[in-house]
């Protein structure tokens, strides 16, 4: 029985990248399969300086191409390339050019308000006299432009360059500004990435100090789009206190430590309750669980956001927290998260 390359490259498919949920394959690893009878011998080529991600793929494939029926031996080469500083440890990543820092705002599950920490974050950061851009880059649900208020459509320059939407002093782009209120963003894989491709290399984003990256839920396409695209100067994790939210950002972690991005540290949404009758405090996620987590990591915990109906209220009235009502003790605790990035990242 003859071995086909498709036999081969289908099995390959199975040996996702350490840390991610995309496979070798997809991601454009294999770069020559030579079949001599019952002998199967692929080349990949990496761009990393992590020794254990060669080691575990090189594991994986043998593992899966020995599946194949009538392979007897198996030989996977593996060209292995150090990145760039600053780089992912994927493919070669450049910064954008006229932005200082561009950080990354993920979380492992949905469902944690990291959109919410994104919007007001970046808020709390152009108020303290940064100049800042917001990127939603959740393609499939974008809720930027509904958390700022605002349905314009942005404009483009004589050489096709995007110019992003400007609201309260913030400069934005979002697939919310190029979809009515009911039409879902219905995308293959390939043009998910060209999208978010454009949104980061194609925006006229100007001279910035902080780009901030409104990231999907989970360590998918758009994530490994985003860290073989662009140098990220670091990544924010939100999380809850529960051990559910808590067991998904570790795997958000353990994707930016794969590909060499800092983890800047842990933001602790819905950390608690203040009843408005009687002042008093109730834990109901729990507590303590950002701490924890925080400490096992071995990053900082930069914040506990309570849980507020005004918080919760201005985003879906188009008007972040830190904007609607300066005063209050969520917008007061952005600020502080603020001042800590811009500490650790002057």
């Amino acid at each position: 029985m003859s071995i086909s390359e498709e036999q081969v490259k289908a099995a390959l498919k199975s040996v996702k990248y350490p840390g991610f949920t995309r496979d070798i394959v997809s991601f454009g690893l294999v770069k020559s399969v030579h079949i001599d009878k019952s002998e199967v011998r692929v080349q990949l080529t990496l761009t990393t300086n992590d020794p254990n991600v060669p080691a575990a793929i090189k594991t994986e494939a043998e593992k899966a191409l020995r599946l194949i029926e009538g392979v007897q031996n198996v030989r996977v080469l593996i060209d292995v390339h150090a990145p760039p500083a600053g780089a992912g440890s994927v493919m070669a990543a450049t910064r954008i050019p006229g932005i200082r820092h561009v950080i990354a705002v993920a979380s492992g599950k949905g469902g944690v308000g990291k959109s919410t920490i994104a919007a007001n974050l970046a808020v709390a950061l152009q108020q303290s006299g940064a100049r800042v851009g917001l990127c939603d880059c959740d393609i499939y649900g974008p809720s930027i432009s509904l958390m700022f208020g605002t349905r314009e459509r942005p404009m483009a320059t004589e050489d096709n360059r995007i110019v992003p939407i400007e609201q309260y002093g913030l400069r934005l782009m979002s697939m919310g500004f190029l979809l009515d209120d009911t039409s879902p963003a219905i995308l293959r894989g390939p043009m998910v990435t060209r999208y978010t491709q454009q949104f980061l290399r194609q925006v006229e984003w100007g001279e910035l100090d902080y780009l901030v990256l409104d990231l999907p839920p989970g360590t998918g396409d758009i994530q490994l789009t985003i860290v073989q695209t662009v140098a990220l100067s670091g990544a924010i994790v939100a999380t809850t206190p529960q051990e559910v939210a808590l067991i998904d950002a570790r795997k958000a972690a353990a994707m930016f430590e794969k590909v060499n991005v800092p983890v800047l540290g842990l933001i602790e949404n819905m950390s608690y309750f203040i009843s408005p009758s009687d002042g008093q405090r109730y834990d109901i996620f729990g507590s303590g669980g950002g701490e924890r987590e925080a400490r096992r990591l071995r990053v900082p915990l930069l914040g506990q956001i309570p849980i507020d109906m005004a918080t919760r209220e201005s985003g879906d009235r188009g008007i972040p927290i830190t904007t609607s009502d300066e005063n209050s003790p969520v917008a007061a605790e952005f600020r502080r998260i603020a001042q800590n990035i811009r500490r650790i990242l002057p």
